[in-house]
């Protein structure tokens, strides 16, 4: 639907034709549609929305606009809006939003949800405690299958996992789980402790959020219970946070590897001098180290005054060296989010680096002395020289750029820092020692 017809309906005050309209929408589409409005227009819009899909509406927002659009709506509209979130969608807004605001709507809201927010604002950042759904339906040991399914249509608005439905002692503690297929295939007179399974993976509230889509990912899980230290089921999480934490951390990685502090908003939604701020502090810092290069060169500037044609290749084998060595930190940052390589395969990884860099070294190296003989006509001891540094050069920024990675994430770093623009300012400090070193040996200066 174009906005722009939206936008003319409720100019004319077409309210009904707007309603009928929105009717026929899924609720992602129609929070897609209403990003486009603002103010009283966003406000009138929204409550021609049918309570039952409001609050789902509300859930597909980004967090800046659920923020506009609540501070909009009344106090009982907003209250009714959080009552009809899970939790967990709940809190996250709640996290965002101004300490006055949280007050007074957490005030209004019943006591239940009150005390289920509040559990999850108190869990750490990023936790899989701040992460859980606390609307689950559990089962008790001892049930029959008729029981259990009254149970299930008793409380059918919490019953937010629908493949299985996890089973607890009277102490809450959890035992294992029931897929809802059995439920539907067995004699209803079975008792749920005769087709419980043994829950494989639980996750506790303090396990990290990266951990726990891990989990997700290698055992294609769609639901797990958390519990508490004392093993008691506390909530669940389902596949669609983790979704949402899988572009979160990539997002996040993606932004460390480019020397950027990671930020939670959009990039057409961060302003000019909060972009400023997470990109300076990283490029002053590149930029200051970067000047250990220019004393290098600085060093040996007697050597390039005897031979001036050594300065036109500085460039190249800088550049190779940082393209050489980014090539292994990413394959390697990679590796180790996918936990594909641990500390204990350090030197597995630097044997096959080595192996790569002395083929792509030699490869290069082979290449370039045909053009600095066939087309740049420099005399066989500077081709040497060049082409030497070239292969030296490759292999040290495969070294350095697998290792660091792997050097980081043990002393607890993310990986992703010692990524292309830090391994580049290291290789190309290190490119030019090599250059000096093998002139002064083979030219004599």
């Amino acid at each position: 639907m174009d906005i722009n017809n939206i936008k003319e309906l409720l100019e004319k005050r077409k309210f009904s034709e707007v309603k009928k309209i929105l009717s026929d929408m899924n609720e992602f589409d129609i929070a897609d549609l209403l990003s486009e409005l603002k103010g009283d227009m966003l406000t009138k819009t929204f409550r021609l929305l049918p309570k039952d899909i409001a609050s789902d509406v509300f859930a597909n927002m980004e967090e800046d606009i659920q923020i506009d659009l609540i501070s909009s709506l009344t106090k009982n509209e907003a209250i009714d809006i959080i009552e009809d979130m899970y939790t967990d969608d709940a809190a996250d807004l709640f996290d965002e939003m101004p300490a006055s605001m949280v007050s007074k709507l957490l005030s209004g809201v019943s006591k239940e949800t009150r005390t289920s927010i509040n559990k999850l604002l108190k869990y750490p950042d990023n936790s899989a405690g701040s992460l859980m759904a606390m609307e689950y339906i559990h089962l008790k040991k001892g049930l029959t299958i008729k029981e259990s399914i009254d149970r299930i249509r008793k409380q059918k608005e919490d019953f937010v996992s629908y493949d299985s439905c996890f089973v607890t002692d009277n102490s809450r503690k959890l035992l294992g789980y029931v897929n809802v297929k059995d439920l539907l295939i067995n004699p209803m007179d079975t008792l749920i402790d005769d087709i419980m399974l043994e829950c494989e993976h639980r996750l506790t509230t303090l396990m990290d959020q990266e951990e726990v889509a891990n989990i997700f990912k290698d055992y294609d899980y769609s639901t797990l219970p958390v519990v508490d230290s004392e093993n008691r089921l506390v909530g669940i999480i389902t596949i669609d946070d983790i979704v949402d934490i899988i572009e979160e951390e990539a997002t996040e990685d993606i932004e460390k590897m480019a020397a950027i502090t990671p930020t939670d908003k959009s990039y057409m939604k961060t302003g000019v001098f909060e972009t400023f701020g997470k990109r300076i502090p990283w490029l002053l810092l590149l930029m200051i180290s970067a000047t250990f290069t220019g004393s290098i060169i600085a060093h040996f500037e007697s050597a390039l005054a005897t031979y001036v044609v050594l300065t036109a290749f500085i460039p190249m084998l800088m550049d190779t060296g940082g393209n050489a060595g980014s090539q292994a930190s990413v394959s390697v940052i990679r590796s180790l989010s996918l936990d594909e390589i641990e500390y204990r395969d350090t030197f597995k990884v630097i044997w096959k680096e080595i192996r790569v860099a002395l083929l792509c070294g030699v490869t290069l190296a082979i290449a370039n002395f045909a053009k600095l003989m066939l087309i740049d006509h420099v005399s066989f001891s500077i081709a040497l020289v060049v082409c030497i540094t070239l292969v030296t050069t490759v292999l040290v920024a495969k070294f350095i750029g697998s290792t660091l990675p792997i050097l980081a994430k043990k002393i607890g770093f993310d990986p992703a820092v010692m990524a292309s623009p830090f391994i580049t300012t290291l290789v190309d400090a290190t490119s030019l020692l090599i250059y000096f070193k093998m002139a002064s040996i083979l030219l004599g200066i």
